[in-house]
C-alpha cells in the first residue's frame, strides 16, 4: 500500500506523467460526452425491453465503451478496428506479403500494418453498422426513417466508429496505457453507478450471504485473469564459453519469457460470438410470417437459454469482463487484442 502512494506522488509531482494522465481524463470525458449523443428516430422503451432480452447485442455494448446502449453516433466504439486488426493478423499467417512487412520490415512495416488495420476498420464499420441499423429498425426500435435517413444514420455510426478509433489511438500516443483498452474499460466503469443503485434499491438482507459469494467469486475470477495473463514459462539460454588468450568470457545462463496466454482474449471472443450466434438468428428469424422459420426460431432460443453451453457462456462473459476491467485487452504494436 504504501508502494501505491508512492506512484500516486510521482504522477502528480512529475509533470510529463500528470500531463499524460490529465489528457487521458480529458480525451475519457469527451469519449462519454460522445455516448450521450444519439442517433435520429430512436424509440427509448423499445431499445431498453431489447437490450434487456439480448445478451449478443450486451456484449456488443460492452466493446462499443458502453456507447449501443443508448443507440450514441459512437455505438460501434472500438469495435470494428478491434475485429479489423484481428483479420489483419490472421492474415499475415495466409498472405505471406503481409507476413513479410510485418515480421521483415521492422518499424516501417508495423506501421504500414497498422495503416491497412485503420483502412481495413471503415468498411467494416460500414457492414456492422447497417447490419445493425437494419436489424434495430425490424425491432422496431428505429421509427418512421426515410431513405436519407437510413443513409444519414449510417454515415453517422460508420464516422463515430473512425472518431473513436482516433480517440484511441491520441490516448495511446500521448496517454498512458492503450487508448482501445481504456475506452472500453470507460465504458464498463460507466455501468457501474446504475448498477450499484440499482442493486441499494433493491437490497434485501436475506440476501447477504449470495451478495458476499458473488464478491468472493469476482475478486477469484479477476485473480485468476491476472495470474494467467502475468504468468511466464522461461526457456533457458546457456551462452557457450569462449577463450580469447588467457581469458575465458561467456558462459553465462539467462532465459527467454514465454508468456502462457499467448492468444489472449480472443479465444473469449469467438467463443461468446460463437454461442450467442444461435439467438441471434433466432430473433431475427422471430420476425417473420412464416410457420417453419418462427419454430426454428423457437428452438435456437430456447437452446442459447436453456443449455449447457448456455451455462459455460455466462461463465466465458463474466472472464471476458473481468479481463477487460482489469485493463488487460491490448492493441498495441503488433495489433493484436489481449487480455
Amino acid at each position: 500500500m504504501q508502494n501505491f502512494f508512492k506512484k500516486i506522488k510521482l504522477v502528480w509531482t512529475d509533470r510529463t506523467l500528470r500531463n499524460r494522465v490529465l489528457f487521458v481524463v480529458g480525451a475519457l470525458f469527451v469519449f462519454r460526452l460522445l455516448s450521450a449523443i444519439p442517433i435520429p428516430g430512436i424509440d427509448t422503451l423499445a431499445l431498453n425491453r431489447f437490450l434487456s432480452n439480448n445478451q449478443f447485442f450486451g456484449i456488443l455494448n460492452i466493446f462499443s465503451g458502453g456507447g449501443l446502449s443508448n443507440l450514441s453516433i459512437i455505438m460501434l466504439g472500438v469495435g470494428p478496428y478491434i475485429t479489423g486488426s484481428i483479420i489483419m493478423q490472421l492474415l499475415t499467417i495466409m498472405v505471406p506479403a503481409l507476413k513479410k512487412i510485418y515480421h521483415e520490415e521492422g518499424e516501417a512495416g508495423r506501421k504500414k500494418f497498422t495503416q491497412y488495420s485503420r483502412l481495413l476498420t471503415v468498411p467494416l464499420a460500414a457492414i456492422q453498422g447497417f447490419s445493425l441499423l437494419a436489424i434495430l429498425e425490424t425491432q422496431g426500435i428505429l421509427v418512421n426513417l426515410t431513405a436519407f435517413d437510413r443513409i444519414t444514420n449510417l454515415v453517422i455510426v460508420v464516422a463515430g466508429a473512425i472518431l473513436t478509433m482516433w480517440l484511441g489511438e491520441l490516448m495511446s500516443e500521448f496517454g498512458i496505457g492503450n487508448g482501445v483498452s481504456l475506452i472500453i474499460f470507460a465504458g464498463i466503469v460507466s455501468a457501474l453507478p446504475t448498477e450499484i443503485s440499482q442493486l441499494l434499491f433493491t437490497f434485501d438482507p436475506s440476501q447477504i450471504p449470495l451478495y458476499i459469494l458473488f464478491v468472493a467469486l469476482s475478486l477469484l475470477v479477476i485473480a485468476g485473469v491476472v495470474v494467467v495473463t502475468e504468468a511466464e514459462r522461461p526457456i533457458p539460454v546457456t551462452y557457450a564459453k569462449r577463450v580469447r588468450g588467457a581469458k575465458m568470457y561467456g558462459g553465462g545462463t539467462t532465459y527467454l519469457p514465454l508468456r502462457v496466454n499467448q492468444a489472449g482474449v480472443i479465444p473469449i471472443i469467438f467463443a461468446l460470438s460463437i454461442l450467442l450466434f444461435p439467438q441471434l438468428i433466432g430473433n431475427f428469424l422471430a420476425t417473420s410470417t412464416n410457420a417453419t422459420l418462427i419454430k426454428i426460431s423457437t428452438a435456437l432460443v430456447s437452446f442459447s437459454q436453456t443449455s449447457v453451453l448456455y451455462v459455460l457462456q455466462n461463465i466465458y462473459q463474466r472472464f471476458s469482463v473481468a479481463s477487460l476491467s482489469s485493463g488487460q485487452c491490448s492493441l498495441d504494436s503488433s495489433q493484436s487484442c489481449h487480455s
